[in-house]
């Protein structure tokens, strides 16, 4: 049943029909759609449209509406959170802000001329994961742990024990994310097993993935290399069974949504340390750690996965259980309530 007193206002980047992947703004206002009247901001492309969009969105609704949810970056997209916050609150509707990206913790610094207006403001500040609720707090900020979630239901566990040394990279092709670490690890891996291979799914942001190709051609790796540029989550996931090792050589990174995919599937992890990934990856239970840019220390992490089965096994196991823990039919929940009392 549709609560129709209010409604919410979701602000973010929706740039999936450009060719970017699927945001958390249009995942998750898909969801709230099921229990509450949603309007939703921006799928401009345009940088200076797209501020103008949002801002008239909370404009065009501001007589109904009950909440402001606006997804905050490090970057940036920082600054369409900051004005759509500050307008939000010029036209007195509640807003929160919904944390999103590794490296606030250092960012929040370089900000303290603006976080007040923006955070200390708000009715909350929630979190999708304890390493920015932590990072947050200590700058004195209110926050709301609500965890990032799947629908388990979608992705099929396959059990991976005897593992071939075929490796997984799933990630939009960004700086950040270090993209050609993945190349520099298949070439270390193949010293040991030269019929290793890797298949790199996502699209490219800032032209990575024509350095990331270069890398290959130069290592004389490309024809080991898959990139399939940006995949339809059924497609990937109906790849990702020809796969036994996922990787994550991200250098910032907070609580990614493709690392929890990755186990909810079985698929052992191998990832950097990288800000929030050691709140949820435990060494040698759940998956495998290694330091940031570390090429060798991952190669070698897989290397250990493929020699030994049981560990694999264990990867493998827990991995889904950390996944199961975080299914969206739980999930829900505490988002419902928390914005229920902003629609009556």
């Amino acid at each position: 049943m549709l609560h129709k007193k209010k409604h919410i206002i979701y602000i973010g980047n929706m740039m999936s029909k450009h060719g970017g992947s699927v945001g958390v703004i249009e995942t998750l206002s898909t969801i709230f759609s099921e229990r509450y009247i949603i309007f939703t901001a921006s799928d401009k492309k345009n940088q200076l449209v797209r501020l103008i969009d949002m801002l008239y969105t909370i404009w065009k609704h501001r007589k109904n509406a009950g909440l402001v949810l606006i997804d905050s970056y490090s970057t940036q997209a920082f600054w369409y959170a900051y004005l759509s916050a500050r307008f939000s609150k010029l036209l007195g509707i509640p807003f929160v802000p919904f944390l999103h990206g590794g490296n606030f913790p250092n960012r929040l610094p370089v900000l303290k001329k603006y976080t007040p207006n923006i955070f200390g403001q708000s009715a909350i500040n929630i979190s999708p994961s304890i390493y920015l609720k932590e990072a947050f707090e200590k700058h004195g900020f209110k926050i709301k742990y609500i965890p990032n979630s799947i629908s388990l239901e979608l992705y099929p566990f396959k059990h991976r024990t005897e593992l071939k040394p075929h490796i997984l990279w799933v990630r939009a092709f960004e700086k950040t994310y270090n993209p050609t670490m993945a190349v520099d690890v298949l070439k270390l891996v193949k010293n040991k097993y030269p019929e290793a291979t890797l298949c790199m799914i996502g699209s490219d942001k800032d032209g990575t993935m024509v350095q990331t190709k270069e890398l290959a051609t130069k290592e004389n790796l490309i024809q080991d290399i898959e990139f399939t540029g940006y995949m339809a989550k059924k497609d990937w996931l109906e790849k990702s069974t020809k796969y036994d090792i996922f990787i994550n050589t991200t250098n910032v990174d907070n609580h990614p949504v493709s690392v929890v995919e990755a186990m909810a599937l079985g698929l052992p992890i191998v990832s950097t340390n990288a800000g929030g990934i050691p709140f949820f990856i435990t060494q040698k239970q759940n998956g495998l750690m290694c330091e940031i840019s570390n090429a060798t220390q991952m190669a070698d992490m897989i290397v250990e996965l493929l020699q030994n089965s049981e560990l694999a096994s264990t990867l493998s196991i827990n991995g889904r259980k950390t996944a199961e823990q975080l299914d969206l039919t739980e999930v829900k929940k505490t988002w419902w309530e928390f914005l229920d009392p902003y629609t009556h």
